[in-house]
């Protein structure tokens, strides 16, 4: 792929810049944007501390790279995508008592139309040693035949890619790079771990976004790259049409445009990779463009709708086909990464500046905390069930560090490993002239974030912490109340 200015393909800058400004006035966390159409990149921006080498966390859109891996495997003969998961997995499946999951075929699978209605249990808290193993033997939600109702079964679409490895006795990103990903140019993207050490296939790629583009124009393409037919045709659009309804309500919304393998419809004929937190690819046919967004914006309800509604309203519908004269309006603005805004300073830094506070008995575990202030900085030292800890905050900005917790997951998922701590970001506000709001981003190969909010009457303090993680942070969630040492 190459670049060119938006004009030249019909896209006016001024355009783009609006649904930037956009993104920007919509409390998103944002990392990177890019606008292509045809071969052509337009417009790509990294919001720091990104930058167009980091290995961004993608999440579900992992599951749209297992569906890829089955249609080269399909392709090759090597899979039967209607043969029942049981032909795969004999020895696993034996062990299902229920019928409906051992008869599950592939293609249901990827439709997500399992024997699950709820999916298997949460694998986390199980800290199972071998996850695929645990899918067959979890019978929490298994009811029905599949092939019928959508409903999204995570874990089914981890047996998948460990179905890949199976059969190729290779990585699924390892598989990937041959079948088509060094065509593209694609570089070092990886997978994490689970326990059994299958590759984390429904939540767990790492990749530049740059090369999430190029995926996508991939499968734009039909399964073609500079003229030549990769994956089969009939598979890419079986893949990417809408094979199941999403509808539970039949709301016009983007939950309810549908599903084909492993990957969502959206607007406009649209189809889209669909990650947690806002991991997106939005492919459009009819007008050849593609959009891709990375950020961090969960426990964000309207984030979706701000990004993917604010393309198709701002950008797409003012596409045309015709060569458009320069922009010669303001440029962009440097792009940061997400930081709390509202009041900056307030009286209630002279009451509270390095006072300890000490809490009840609490669902964190934390006994004492202490709030310093200096300057547009700021620190949040306190104790909790592993010792003494220090959150670092900046007003207007944010302070970057380790976060304190140790030994959260790292290359394998669920399993903890100390010593590692995760990259971190945290800024701060007043949202009253009585409260302090920190908002701490971890910004690791796991994404995820914290809330901590104090309120203060006289010298009783209520703190609140709330926190949006896949497997991390539960230490941080709960209210305390205490009162000045």
């Amino acid at each position: 792929m190459k670049y060119a200015t938006p004009e030249s393909r019909g896209i006016p800058t001024e355009v783009i810049k609006r649904y930037v400004d956009h993104l920007n006035n919509s409390c998103l966390s944002t990392h990177d944007v890019i606008i292509a159409r045809g071969d052509d990149i337009v417009f790509e921006k990294y919001w720091e501390p990104f930058d167009s080498e980091f290995l961004h966390r993608m999440y579900s859109v992992t599951k749209s790279f297992v569906a890829i891996a089955l249609g080269f495997l399909a392709d090759e003969g090597r899979v039967d995508l209607d043969a029942p998961i049981s032909v795969y997995f004999p020895e696993e499946s034996a062990k299902s008592p229920d019928e409906n999951v051992r008869k599950q075929t592939i293609r249901h699978m990827m439709g997500m139309r399992t024997a699950y209605p709820k999916g298997a249990k949460n694998w986390f808290s199980q800290r199972c040693s071998d996850r695929v193993l645990e899918y067959f033997t979890d019978m929490t939600g298994a009811q029905y035949p599949s092939g019928t109702l959508f409903r999204y079964d995570s874990s089914g679409s981890f047996v998948l890619g460990a179905l890949v490895e199976r059969v190729t006795g290779k990585t699924i990103t390892e598989y990937l790079y041959d079948k088509f990903l060094c065509k593209l140019g694609v570089k070092g993207a990886y997978m994490l771990k689970c326990p059994g050490g299958h590759s984390w296939g429904d939540s767990a790629l790492l990749m530049r976004p740059i090369d999430l583009l190029k995926v996508g124009r991939f499968m734009l393409n039909g399964g073609s790259w500079e003229g030549e037919q990769l994956l089969s045709r009939k598979f890419v659009e079986e893949a990417t049409s809408n094979l199941a309804s999403t509808a539970s309500y039949g709301w016009d919304n983007l939950s309810e445009l549908g599903y084909g393998y492993l990957i969502w419809r959206t607007k406009n004929n649209s189809f889209f990779f669909n990650g947690m937190g806002c991991q997106f690819a939005i492919c459009c046919p009819d007008k050849d463009v593609i959009l891709v967004y990375n950020g961090d914006n969960q426990g964000n309800d309207l984030a979706k709708s701000k990004i993917i509604d604010g393309f198709f309203d701002i950008v797409y519908n003012n596409i045309t086909d015709d060569v458009l004269p320069e922009y010669c309006g303001e440029p962009l603005a440097e792009q940061k990464l997400f930081t709390l805004k509202g009041n900056y300073s307030s009286p209630l830094t002279d009451k509270i500046n390095g006072k300890k506070y000490v809490l009840k008995q609490n669902p964190m575990k934390i006994s004492e905390f202490t709030l310093k202030f200096e300057g547009n900085r700021g620190s949040f030292t306190y104790v909790n069930a592993t010792g003494e800890k220090t959150i670092n905050f900046g007003f207007g900005e944010n302070v970057f560090e380790k976060f304190p917790e140790d030994g959260y997951s790292d290359e394998v998922g669920s399993v903890r490993a100390p010593g590692n701590k995760y990259n971190s970001a945290s800024s701060a506000s007043f949202p009253t002239e009585n409260e302090l709001l920190i908002r701490t981003q971890i910004i690791d190969k796991y994404f995820g974030n914290l809330a901590i909010l104090f309120s203060f009457r006289d010298d009783i303090v209520s703190l609140e912490m709330r926190k949006c993680a896949e497997d991390f942070l539960s230490e941080y969630s709960g209210i305390a109340t205490g009162n000045l040492a």
